[in-house]
Protein backbone atom coordinates (compact mmCIF):
# COMPACT_ATOMS: atom_id res chain seq x y z
CA UNK A 1 0.00 0.00 0.00
CA UNK A 2 1.79 3.26 -1.10
CA UNK A 3 1.68 6.46 1.62
CA UNK A 4 1.26 9.57 0.90
CA UNK A 5 1.60 12.90 3.11
CA UNK A 6 -0.42 15.68 2.17
CA UNK A 7 -0.11 19.06 4.11
CA UNK A 8 -3.15 21.24 4.41
CA UNK A 9 -5.04 17.78 4.19
CA UNK A 10 -7.93 19.98 5.97
CA UNK A 11 -8.37 22.84 2.79
CA UNK A 12 -10.18 22.39 -0.22
CA UNK A 13 -7.78 20.79 -2.52
CA UNK A 14 -6.58 18.80 0.72
CA UNK A 15 -10.09 17.15 1.12
CA UNK A 16 -10.56 16.16 -2.26
CA UNK A 17 -7.06 14.95 -2.61
CA UNK A 18 -7.43 13.06 0.11
CA UNK A 19 -10.67 11.12 -1.58
CA UNK A 20 -9.11 10.75 -4.59
CA UNK A 21 -5.97 9.01 -3.15
CA UNK A 22 -7.84 6.48 -0.39
CA UNK A 23 -10.08 5.58 -3.55
CA UNK A 24 -6.97 4.29 -5.11
CA UNK A 25 -5.91 2.53 -1.99
CA UNK A 26 -3.05 4.89 -0.62
CA UNK A 27 -2.61 4.60 3.14
CA UNK A 28 -3.21 8.93 3.84
CA UNK A 29 -1.44 11.27 6.59
CA UNK A 30 -2.23 14.56 6.66
CA UNK A 31 -1.22 17.64 8.43
CA UNK A 32 -3.88 20.32 9.84
CA UNK A 33 -3.48 23.72 11.75
CA UNK A 34 -5.40 22.76 14.74
CA UNK A 35 -7.61 19.93 15.49
CA UNK A 36 -8.87 18.28 12.53
CA UNK A 37 -12.57 18.16 13.93
CA UNK A 38 -12.44 21.91 12.81
CA UNK A 39 -12.07 21.11 9.26
CA UNK A 40 -16.04 19.68 7.83
CA UNK A 41 -14.89 18.51 4.68
CA UNK A 42 -12.83 15.78 6.33
CA UNK A 43 -16.04 14.82 8.73
CA UNK A 44 -16.54 11.75 5.92
CA UNK A 45 -12.94 10.96 5.72
CA UNK A 46 -11.14 11.39 9.30
CA UNK A 47 -11.14 7.72 10.52
CA UNK A 48 -9.56 7.03 7.38
CA UNK A 49 -6.68 9.38 7.72
CA UNK A 50 -3.40 9.45 9.76
CA UNK A 51 -3.00 12.42 11.19
CA UNK A 52 0.81 14.03 11.82
CA UNK A 53 1.30 17.30 13.94
CA UNK A 54 4.49 19.08 11.82
CA UNK A 55 5.42 22.64 12.20
CA UNK A 56 6.12 22.92 8.40
CA UNK A 57 8.56 26.02 9.05
CA UNK A 58 11.00 23.87 11.75
CA UNK A 59 13.13 21.68 9.05
CA UNK A 60 14.22 19.53 12.17
CA UNK A 61 10.00 19.04 12.87
CA UNK A 62 9.68 17.99 8.68
CA UNK A 63 12.51 15.93 8.88
CA UNK A 64 11.32 13.99 12.32
CA UNK A 65 8.04 13.27 10.50
CA UNK A 66 9.56 12.27 7.12
CA UNK A 67 11.39 9.52 9.20
CA UNK A 68 8.46 8.23 10.58
CA UNK A 69 6.05 8.46 8.10
CA UNK A 70 8.16 7.67 5.55
CA UNK A 71 6.27 8.82 2.80
CA UNK A 72 6.21 7.21 -0.72
CA UNK A 73 4.87 10.70 -1.98
CA UNK A 74 4.71 14.33 -0.38
CA UNK A 75 1.92 16.46 -1.72
CA UNK A 76 2.68 19.95 -0.68
CA UNK A 77 -0.60 22.06 -0.41
CA UNK A 78 -0.33 23.97 2.95
CA UNK A 79 -0.57 28.00 2.39
CA UNK A 80 -2.33 31.20 3.27
CA UNK A 81 -4.70 30.54 -0.08
CA UNK A 82 -6.84 33.87 0.01
CA UNK A 83 -4.70 36.20 -1.80
CA UNK A 84 -5.65 39.17 -1.06
CA UNK A 85 -4.97 38.98 2.45
CA UNK A 86 -1.54 38.29 1.56
CA UNK A 87 -0.89 42.17 1.81
CA UNK A 88 -2.06 42.16 5.49
CA UNK A 89 0.86 39.98 6.30
CA UNK A 90 3.73 39.75 3.99
CA UNK A 91 6.31 38.97 6.13
CA UNK A 92 4.58 35.84 7.37
CA UNK A 93 3.04 34.75 3.64
CA UNK A 94 6.49 35.11 2.64
CA UNK A 95 8.35 33.51 5.57
CA UNK A 96 6.12 30.78 5.76
CA UNK A 97 6.10 29.69 2.14
CA UNK A 98 10.12 29.77 1.84
CA UNK A 99 10.68 28.00 5.44
CA UNK A 100 7.79 24.96 4.27
CA UNK A 101 8.63 24.06 0.74
CA UNK A 102 12.68 24.61 1.77
CA UNK A 103 11.86 21.87 5.01
CA UNK A 104 10.29 19.60 2.73
CA UNK A 105 12.41 19.48 0.00
CA UNK A 106 15.63 19.26 1.98
CA UNK A 107 14.07 16.37 4.71
CA UNK A 108 12.82 14.35 1.62
CA UNK A 109 16.60 14.74 -0.03
CA UNK A 110 18.01 13.93 3.62
CA UNK A 111 15.44 11.15 4.75
CA UNK A 112 13.00 9.72 2.41
CA UNK A 113 14.93 10.64 -0.76
CA UNK A 114 12.98 8.22 -3.74
CA UNK A 115 9.68 10.05 -2.10
CA UNK A 116 8.29 12.08 -5.03
CA UNK A 117 6.98 15.71 -4.28
CA UNK A 118 4.47 17.39 -5.86
CA UNK A 119 4.68 21.17 -4.70
CA UNK A 120 0.92 23.45 -5.27
CA UNK A 121 1.85 26.29 -7.37
CA UNK A 122 -0.66 29.05 -8.74
CA UNK A 123 -1.59 31.05 -12.18
CA UNK A 124 -0.82 34.02 -9.45
CA UNK A 125 2.90 33.84 -10.35
CA UNK A 126 2.40 35.18 -14.08
CA UNK A 127 0.93 38.42 -12.08
CA UNK A 128 0.40 40.66 -15.35
CA UNK A 129 0.99 37.70 -18.01
CA UNK A 130 2.56 39.35 -21.11
CA UNK A 131 1.15 36.24 -23.03
CA UNK A 132 -2.41 34.73 -23.82
CA UNK A 133 -2.71 32.09 -22.18
CA UNK A 134 -0.19 31.21 -20.30
CA UNK A 135 2.19 28.42 -20.16
CA UNK A 136 5.06 26.25 -18.77
CA UNK A 137 7.34 28.70 -19.98
CA UNK A 138 5.42 32.21 -19.22
CA UNK A 139 7.76 34.51 -17.51
CA UNK A 140 7.36 34.39 -13.93
CA UNK A 141 6.09 37.98 -12.64
CA UNK A 142 4.13 38.23 -9.56
CA UNK A 143 1.83 41.42 -8.21
CA UNK A 144 1.64 39.91 -4.27
CA UNK A 145 2.99 38.37 -1.70
CA UNK A 146 0.81 35.30 -1.97
CA UNK A 147 2.47 34.80 -5.94
CA UNK A 148 6.32 36.02 -4.84
CA UNK A 149 5.88 33.18 -2.00
CA UNK A 150 3.92 30.65 -4.26
CA UNK A 151 6.83 31.70 -7.09
CA UNK A 152 9.86 30.95 -4.51
CA UNK A 153 8.59 27.23 -4.50
CA UNK A 154 7.93 26.68 -7.75
CA UNK A 155 11.67 27.78 -8.51
CA UNK A 156 12.96 25.89 -5.76
CA UNK A 157 11.30 22.67 -6.49
CA UNK A 158 12.59 23.36 -9.68
CA UNK A 159 15.94 23.69 -8.38
CA UNK A 160 16.17 20.88 -6.00
CA UNK A 161 14.98 18.55 -9.11
CA UNK A 162 18.00 19.78 -10.95
CA UNK A 163 20.45 19.41 -8.57
CA UNK A 164 19.93 16.42 -6.65
CA UNK A 165 17.66 14.25 -9.13
CA UNK A 166 14.70 14.58 -6.65
CA UNK A 167 11.52 13.72 -8.06
CA UNK A 168 9.85 16.78 -7.51
CA UNK A 169 7.22 18.61 -9.51
CA UNK A 170 5.41 21.80 -9.75
CA UNK A 171 1.57 22.41 -10.22
CA UNK A 172 0.28 25.57 -11.76
CA UNK A 173 -2.97 25.63 -10.89
CA UNK A 174 -5.42 27.98 -12.27
CA UNK A 175 -8.45 29.02 -10.15
CA UNK A 176 -10.06 25.96 -8.96
CA UNK A 177 -13.54 26.06 -6.92
CA UNK A 178 -15.87 23.88 -5.25
CA UNK A 179 -18.73 23.88 -2.79
CA UNK A 180 -15.81 23.75 -0.40
CA UNK A 181 -14.58 27.31 -0.62
CA UNK A 182 -14.74 29.34 2.26
CA UNK A 183 -17.22 32.14 1.89
CA UNK A 184 -14.81 35.19 2.01
CA UNK A 185 -13.81 33.76 -1.66
CA UNK A 186 -15.11 35.50 -4.22
CA UNK A 187 -16.64 32.78 -6.69
CA UNK A 188 -18.12 31.34 -3.42
CA UNK A 189 -19.58 34.43 -2.22
CA UNK A 190 -21.39 34.68 -5.52
CA UNK A 191 -22.57 31.19 -5.48
CA UNK A 192 -23.89 31.67 -1.84
CA UNK A 193 -25.42 35.29 -1.98
CA UNK A 194 -27.58 34.00 -5.69
CA UNK A 195 -28.80 31.28 -3.19
CA UNK A 196 -29.91 33.35 0.27
CA UNK A 197 -31.08 36.17 -2.29
CA UNK A 198 -33.58 33.38 -4.05
CA UNK A 199 -34.47 32.04 -0.33
CA UNK A 200 -35.00 35.98 0.73
CA UNK A 201 -32.25 35.81 3.04
CA UNK A 202 -30.36 38.50 1.79
CA UNK A 203 -31.44 41.29 -0.60
CA UNK A 204 -28.19 42.25 -1.85
CA UNK A 205 -24.91 41.27 -2.61
CA UNK A 206 -21.83 43.46 -2.53
CA UNK A 207 -18.96 42.74 -5.20
CA UNK A 208 -15.59 44.36 -6.58
CA UNK A 209 -14.77 44.58 -9.92
CA UNK A 210 -16.66 42.07 -12.33
CA UNK A 211 -13.85 43.07 -15.21
CA UNK A 212 -11.13 40.72 -14.10
CA UNK A 213 -10.82 37.23 -16.23
CA UNK A 214 -10.01 33.87 -14.45
CA UNK A 215 -9.39 30.37 -16.12
CA UNK A 216 -12.24 28.14 -13.34
CA UNK A 217 -12.14 24.93 -12.97
CA UNK A 218 -13.08 22.02 -10.39
CA UNK A 219 -10.63 21.21 -7.43
CA UNK A 220 -11.95 17.59 -7.64
CA UNK A 221 -10.12 17.99 -11.21
CA UNK A 222 -7.64 19.18 -10.52
CA UNK A 223 -6.18 17.17 -7.00
CA UNK A 224 -6.41 14.19 -10.28
CA UNK A 225 -3.46 15.86 -12.00
CA UNK A 226 -1.50 15.95 -8.73
CA UNK A 227 -1.77 12.00 -8.36
CA UNK A 228 -0.97 11.52 -12.11
CA UNK A 229 2.22 13.98 -11.79
CA UNK A 230 3.32 12.04 -8.68
CA UNK A 231 2.46 8.65 -10.88
CA UNK A 232 4.22 9.60 -14.00
CA UNK A 233 8.12 8.49 -13.84
CA UNK A 234 9.73 11.84 -15.06
CA UNK A 235 9.03 15.07 -13.14
CA UNK A 236 8.39 18.59 -14.24
CA UNK A 237 6.23 21.16 -14.07
CA UNK A 238 2.60 21.47 -15.76
CA UNK A 239 0.22 23.86 -16.10
CA UNK A 240 -3.39 22.68 -14.64
CA UNK A 241 -6.42 24.47 -16.24
CA UNK A 242 -9.21 24.81 -18.66
CA UNK A 243 -8.50 26.54 -21.20
CA UNK A 244 -11.44 28.46 -20.99
CA UNK A 245 -11.64 32.68 -19.66
CA UNK A 246 -14.35 34.31 -18.05
CA UNK A 247 -15.34 37.53 -16.50
CA UNK A 248 -15.85 37.81 -12.80
CA UNK A 249 -19.44 39.10 -14.17
CA UNK A 250 -20.20 36.01 -16.23
CA UNK A 251 -19.32 33.74 -12.99
CA UNK A 252 -21.84 35.25 -11.21
CA UNK A 253 -24.55 35.55 -14.07
CA UNK A 254 -24.38 31.80 -14.61
CA UNK A 255 -24.74 31.90 -10.64
CA UNK A 256 -28.23 34.03 -10.31
CA UNK A 257 -29.31 32.48 -13.89
CA UNK A 258 -28.99 28.97 -11.84
CA UNK A 259 -31.75 30.25 -9.23
CA UNK A 260 -34.07 32.10 -12.44
CA UNK A 261 -32.57 36.30 -11.26
CA UNK A 262 -30.90 38.69 -13.13
CA UNK A 263 -27.71 39.18 -11.60
CA UNK A 264 -27.93 43.07 -12.15
CA UNK A 265 -31.01 43.66 -10.05
CA UNK A 266 -29.03 42.40 -7.16
CA UNK A 267 -25.67 42.82 -6.89
CA UNK A 268 -23.84 46.56 -5.49
CA UNK A 269 -20.52 47.68 -6.92
CA UNK A 270 -18.29 48.45 -3.71
CA UNK A 271 -14.90 49.82 -4.64
CA UNK A 272 -13.65 48.68 -1.17
CA UNK A 273 -13.61 45.13 -2.27
CA UNK A 274 -11.71 45.84 -5.65
CA UNK A 275 -7.69 44.77 -5.63
CA UNK A 276 -6.52 47.46 -7.67
CA UNK A 277 -3.20 47.09 -9.44
CA UNK A 278 -2.19 43.72 -7.33
CA UNK A 279 -4.98 42.18 -9.33
CA UNK A 280 -4.35 40.31 -12.45
CA UNK A 281 -6.17 41.20 -15.63
CA UNK A 282 -6.71 38.07 -17.40
CA UNK A 283 -5.25 34.62 -16.10
CA UNK A 284 -6.31 31.45 -18.50
CA UNK A 285 -3.90 28.44 -18.75
CA UNK A 286 -2.78 26.32 -21.44
CA UNK A 287 -2.76 22.69 -20.21
CA UNK A 288 -1.42 21.05 -23.27
CA UNK A 289 1.44 19.08 -21.48
CA UNK A 290 -0.90 17.36 -18.94
CA UNK A 291 -3.16 16.79 -21.07
CA UNK A 292 -0.51 14.91 -23.54
CA UNK A 293 2.27 13.96 -21.22
CA UNK A 294 -0.31 13.18 -18.29
CA UNK A 295 -3.71 11.93 -20.03
CA UNK A 296 -5.50 14.63 -17.56
CA UNK A 297 -8.26 16.56 -18.56
CA UNK A 298 -11.13 18.20 -16.89
CA UNK A 299 -14.34 16.76 -16.60
CA UNK A 300 -16.45 19.54 -15.04
CA UNK A 301 -17.42 22.52 -17.58
CA UNK A 302 -17.60 26.11 -16.33
CA UNK A 303 -21.40 25.77 -15.87
CA UNK A 304 -21.24 22.48 -14.27
CA UNK A 305 -19.27 24.23 -11.55
CA UNK A 306 -21.20 27.05 -10.82
CA UNK A 307 -24.22 24.86 -10.76
CA UNK A 308 -22.86 22.53 -7.92
CA UNK A 309 -21.90 25.24 -6.00
CA UNK A 310 -25.37 27.14 -6.16
CA UNK A 311 -27.36 23.81 -5.42
CA UNK A 312 -24.89 22.71 -2.49
CA UNK A 313 -25.36 26.61 -1.35
CA UNK A 314 -29.20 26.34 -1.50
CA UNK A 315 -28.82 22.61 0.23
CA UNK A 316 -27.06 24.56 3.27
CA UNK A 317 -29.45 27.58 3.76
CA UNK A 318 -32.67 25.78 2.92
CA UNK A 319 -33.12 25.11 6.92
CA UNK A 320 -32.37 28.26 8.08
CA UNK A 321 -34.87 29.18 4.94
CA UNK A 322 -37.54 27.14 6.46
CA UNK A 323 -36.94 28.58 10.04
CA UNK A 324 -37.60 32.41 8.70
CA UNK A 325 -40.47 32.00 7.31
Amino acid sequence: MARALVTGIGGQDGSYLAEELLGHGYEVFGTVLGSPEGYPSLAPLRERIQFVPIELENAEDVRRALREVEPDEVYHLASASFVPASWEDPVGTSTSAVAAVSALLEGIRQEVRGARFVNAASAEIFGAPTEMPQTEATPVAPLTPYGAGKAFAHFLTGAFRRQYGLHASSAILFNHESPRRPLHFLTRKATHGAAAISLRLQRELRLGDLSARRDWGFAGDYVRALRLMAANDVPDDYVVATGESHTVEEFVAAAFEEVGLDWRDYVRFDEALSRGASDSPSLVGDSSKARERLGWEPEVGFRGLVSQMVQADLELLKDQAASAR
